[in-house]
């Protein structure tokens, strides 16, 4: 096989890197590089468990001076998010990723490309490899589905654990340390469907040409939501078409780039005058964030039957009613507090579903807010509203040796100040140190972006410039 990343340092790192990338390890399909992490570390004489969740611990002695040390976790997550571009042919359940090289940043081609948070892993799996790095007993928690419901680290068994020290790898911005994060919590509305017994002829309605991005991250980024703009649309066109389905979204944490209504139309020259308005309106509306926006209609040369009438306008109501974005912003400093995403909107045989993903780190704002008043929506609208299990926070500590020891080795390798921020996203550490009494985290990671999308990239230099550092933070745990 040809390496593509061949010769890019730290080697082992990109080496590895590629290795896990070879093998699908979407949220829920981790099985495989699951048994590869074991088997990898069985080879190398490393102590390990795969957990019922197939979540990875492998853990390592001290280096010869480091026996007394406070032991330390590194930590970060196997699976990915699976998104590719439109008309790409790619299965996320049995391809490799195909990746590239720009410049100065490795791409996959026209999918996502899993450096969220597979580049944490091959970081883990070269400090692990490591003859001559010093450190002390280090504990890798290499967790399952991350990025769908953190299952893997909410049954993780946190008695496996002696560390003192946490450094999770899940974050995205060099110079960047992170210090807390949000909690969060799935909300879903199941609105049932029945039909008429007629049969029209079928358009397919199409919203293309949205960025998309990380649901918290990108929260504040303004960028439009594929459903938001499809059920404007429709709401619109409510009296001159009838709707079959509605489709748009592939994930809850995933700001939805594309979304798609089949419908029934009767007076197709007013549906296409309606059409060509609001693609004015869109391409204004979007002109900085989304310009290449766009309403397709498309001829599916078929008859289909369409839902009642009154069963399309529930469904454009709760759409169009449920409040996506940013929620509320810190007035202390310039953080997202609190924002909901309607990810995925989906018809099934019986129901149409709804799927919203609601951060905050203040936490009672989701339970004594969002959520009863997404019930009271449901309840409004005479259609049901469930929510998921909540995944907590992570509050920021007053005072954190951890937090101390990365802040003044990135000063010595780097001659400056680090920033230290909270982020409007999840991250496995609240969860963790709930786990294990008095566990000291942090979070860092390389210069990535547009996760979650598949312009997901993540720099060269940058990830070796915080290997090299994680590398020296362990030899000043001492």
């Amino acid at each position: 096989m040809e390496r593509v990343l061949e010769g890019l340092e730290p080697e082992r790192v990109f080496y590895y890197f590629e290795e896990i990338s070879m093998i699908p390890r979407g949220s829920g399909n981790e099985k495989q590089v699951s048994d590869y992490l074991f088997n990898l570390a069985k080879s190398k004489g490393w102590e390990v468990i795969q957990d019922k969740n197939l979540n990875i611990i492998i853990k390592k002695p001290a280096t010869k001076g480091y026996e007394n040390s406070p032991a330390v976790m590194l930590q970060g997550h196997m699976d990915m998010v699976c998104e590719k571009n439109e008309n790409v042919i790619h299965d996320f359940e049995k391809d490799p990723l195909k990746l590239r090289i720009i410049d100065d940043h490795i791409y996959a081609t026209e999918t996502t490309l899993g450096a969220d948070n597979g580049i944490a892993v091959a970081m883990c799996l070269a400090v692990l490899e490591s003859e001559e790095l010093k450190h002390p007993a280090l504990e890798v928690l290499i967790t399952t589905d991350e990025e769908k419901g953190m299952t893997g680290a909410h049954n993780v068994d946190g008695t496996l654990f002696k560390s003192k020290y946490l450094l999770n790898l899940d974050s995205e911005e060099e110079g960047v340390f992170t210090a807390g994060c949000a909690g969060g919590c799935e909300v879903v509305f199941k609105i049932p469907v029945s039909h008429h017994n007629v049969k029209n002829k079928a358009y397919k309605l199409m919203v293309k040409g949205l960025l998309g991005g990380h649901s918290g991250i990108d929260a504040d980024k303004e960028r439009g939501n594929a459903n938001k703009v499809l059920a404007r649309v429709l709401r619109d066109l409510f009296d001159y078409v009838e709707l079959v389905s509605i489709e748009g979204g592939s994930k809850t944490n995933v700001i939805p780039r594309e979304s798609y209504a089949i419908i029934n139309i009767e007076y197709i020259d007013q549906v296409k005058n309606i059409i060509e308005l609001w693609n004015k309106i869109l391409k204004n509306e979007y002109a900085f964030t989304d310009p290449s926006v766009e309403l397709v209609l498309e001829d599916m040369g078929i008859e289909s039957y369409p839902l009642e009438k009154n069963i399309f306008n529930k469904i454009v109501s709760a759409i169009n009613l449920i409040p996506t974005g940013v929620l509320s912003r810190s007035t202390a400093i310039d953080l997202v507090i609190s924002s909901n995403n309607l990810g995925v909107v989906t018809t099934k045989e019986d129901y149409v579903y709804l799927h919203c993903h609601a951060r905050s780190s203040v936490e009672t704002l989701l339970t004594h807010g969002f959520i009863p008043a997404m019930k009271q929506l449901g309840e409004a609208l005479s259609v049901e509203c469930e929510t998921g299990a909540m995944y907590p926070g992570w509050e920021y500590a007053k005072q954190s040796k951890i937090r101390d020891i990365c802040v003044e080795t990135y000063e010595e390798m780097f001659g400056k100040e680090p920033v230290v921020s909270a982020i409007h996203a999840g991250l496995e550490c609240g969860l963790l140190i709930g786990k294990i009494p008095g566990l000291d985290a942090i979070s860092m990671g390389p210069d990535a972006c547009d996760a979650h999308s598949p312009n997901e990239h993540v720099s060269i230099k940058s990830t070796g410039n915080i290997y090299k550092l994680l590398c020296k933070i362990l030899e000043k745990v001492k």
